[in-house]
């Protein structure tokens, strides 16, 4: 397909750029560091580090991985902690020393956590000592031989600190017991390391840097593998798009969303660390009140949420009396946008919110609309420079201009395949290289993607993936279960909720019995918010579950028969 949209590029936007301008991910941050070296990297709490002691931490942290852990290169290290200073400081230190970084959600259970530190391989991890207590229950049958346990209070200074352990451990009571042998605080860690310098591996773009954990249309989440190239293309495609609209060293961005996900962790932290930005960390975004507090304290330039979080900022009337006007950027992703709250934030901030479509497997983004827009558009956006896309039909064939078909995109961000999935990677790519989104789309005459309907059986919950599969696999475990079906229904609040349908074995099964079942394996968001009972499942001649009936089922439900 000609790329029609690079004429809709906003003025001083290039459409050609040098997505390989640095080796790796830990030249970018030197790069950085030697710039800005006295500004502000990070805000957590009222805390700041600078980009300096943000390199000398994190270089601390590395140290300890190689010197007392003694990992070896290319090692997997898991982070499982929320929007922290200790986050930063882990990610840098471990990318630098030339390991890979393993994201988890604070939230799993330990089932869940188990299963990706098993895939993964990981060797270390760092864990907030308020989810310690699932991590001592994950990592006896996995590969984890250290494991450094940070404190809400780490890098807050004293007595702040101090102040931050003691409420939360002892007057909020929010950390439950736990013991894993041989777990060093994380403050310790970075003692240990100061010891002895940190060796620098030489690092190129096609090391890997991440694996990202994400899923198919079924089975359990699958490890992205992104390369130190690929996510260098996608913050040089985004450091082109925001150029012309922002000033080096000067701006602050607030990220809200959790960094363990794709989205904040590159387009909040990792672009906007490549212009020098202050990144203000919130650690508990579903706290709107504590969130609003936090803005309320700092003049930002930027935000980036999902449509679910600026929806409950705009009901806050606090957050409605902010001074907006140093506001630059509001970036919307991973999840669609609705028009009704993209207008009231314009009406509010005075600012368009700007919408943007990733994958994990694209590092994330892929599409975006131009940063002038000035009002909602309903788009996903354009493809980034050195982006390409094809829409095609079932066949593969590329669809006409305007019509129908799934979203291909192809470019320097994508990720290398999924971990020790071959099939599964095989599947996703076309024979000649574009990447299968799963998402149905058509493309307008200057080049915007508009996103119709979604292929694949992945359901959305306020940005985050929930794969039908991994639901079916819990419920199943049921004994009161013979057969269940998991699709995604529309809900005012998180976009979309899982609900399941069920086959009982048991006459006596009951919705709460199996809320509480999959508490026991779940994360919160993965929970099913609708539950219906039924004598069976439309199938497939060859016995598969058809979602797709159920999901067209759950949206438009049969008329109630006629009174008697």
């Amino acid at each position: 397909m000609e790329r029609i949209w690079e004429s809709r590029y906003p003025a001083g936007v290039d459409a050609h750029v040098d997505v390989r301008a640095f080796p790796s991910l830990r030249h970018m941050f030197e790069d950085s560091v030697a710039r800005f070296p006295d500004n502000t990297a990070f805000i957590s709490m009222g805390a700041r580090l600078s980009y300096r002691r943000s390199r000398e931490l994190a270089w601390n942290f590395g140290s300890w991985l190689q010197n007392v852990v003694k990992l070896p290169r290319g090692a997997r290290v898991a982070l499982m902690t929320p929007n922290l200073l200790t986050y930063p400081v882990a990610l840098f230190g471990a990318l630098s020393a030339g390991y890979v970084v393993v994201n988890c959600n604070p939230l799993y259970t330990s089932f869940e956590l188990e299963r990706q530190l098993q895939d993964s391989g990981a060797e270390a991890l760092v864990v907030l000592e308020n989810f310690a207590a699932t991590a001592a229950k994950a990592i006896e049958r996995t590969s984890v031989r250290a494991v450094a346990v940070a404190r809400i209070g780490d890098l807050l200074g004293f007595p702040k600190g101090a102040l931050a352990n003691f409420v939360v451990k002892r007057v909020k009571r929010l950390i439950p017991p736990w013991e894993i042998p041989g777990a060093i605080p994380f403050m310790e860690a970075l003692r240990l390391g100061a010891r002895a310098p940190m060796q620098p591996p030489d690092l190129g773009p096609d090391d890997l840097a991440f694996l990202q954990y994400t899923g198919g249309t079924t089975g359990v989440p699958k490890g992205a593998e992104l390369t130190h190239g690929s996510v260098i293309a996608n913050i040089q495609q985004g450091y082109a798009w925001v150029r012309p609209f922002v000033e080096d060293g000067r701006e602050v961005i607030v990220t809200p969303l959790p960094l363990y996900h794709i989205f904040a962790l590159t387009v909040s932290c990792l672009l906007f660390m490549r212009i020098g930005a202050a990144n203000l960390l919130i650690a508990n975004p579903r706290d709107i009140k504590g969130m609003v507090k936090e803005l309320a304290r700092t003049k930002f330039t930027g935000i980036s949420g999902v449509n679910t979080l600026f929806n409950a900022l705009l009901k806050n009337e606090d957050f409605r009396r902010l001074d907006f006007s140093g506001m630059k950027i509001s970036v919307a992703g991973g999840m669609a946008l609705q028009k009704a709250v993209a207008e009231k934030w314009k009406a509010v901030t005075g600012r368009p919110l700007i919408e943007g479509y990733g994958l994990t497997e694209c590092s994330p983004a892929a599409l975006i609309n131009p940063l002038d827009l000035r009002d909602f558009n309903g788009a996903a956006g354009l493809p980034m420079p050195h982006t390409d896309v094809s829409i095609r039909d079932d066949a593969g064939a590329e669809v006409a201009p305007g019509e129908r078909g799934e979203l291909c995109i192809k470019g320097p961000q994508l990720m290398r395949g999924y971990w020790n999935s071959p099939d599964e990677t095989a599947e996703v790519f076309t024979s000649d290289g574009f990447l299968r989104t799963g998402d149905i789309a058509t493309m307008d005459p200057q080049g915007f993607v508009h996103i119709v309907d979604r292929k694949k059986d992945m359901i959305l919950v306020s940005g985050f993936n929930v794969y039908p599969g991994e639901i079916e696999d819990v419920v199943a475990l049921h004994q009161g279960v013979e057969e269940v079906g998991a699709v995604g229904v529309a809900d005012e609040q998180t976009g979309e909720a899982v609900k399941i349908v069920v086959v009982k074995r048991d006459e006596a099964l009951c919705p709460d019995e199996l809320v509480a079942h999959c508490r026991k394996y779940l994360v919160g968001y993965k929970i099913p918010r609708q539950i219906e009972f039924r004598g069976d499942l439309p199938k497939t001649n060859v016995g598969k579950i058809l979602r797709r009936a159920l999901r067209e089922e759950s949206a438009h439900p049969p008329p109630p028969p006629p009174p008697h």
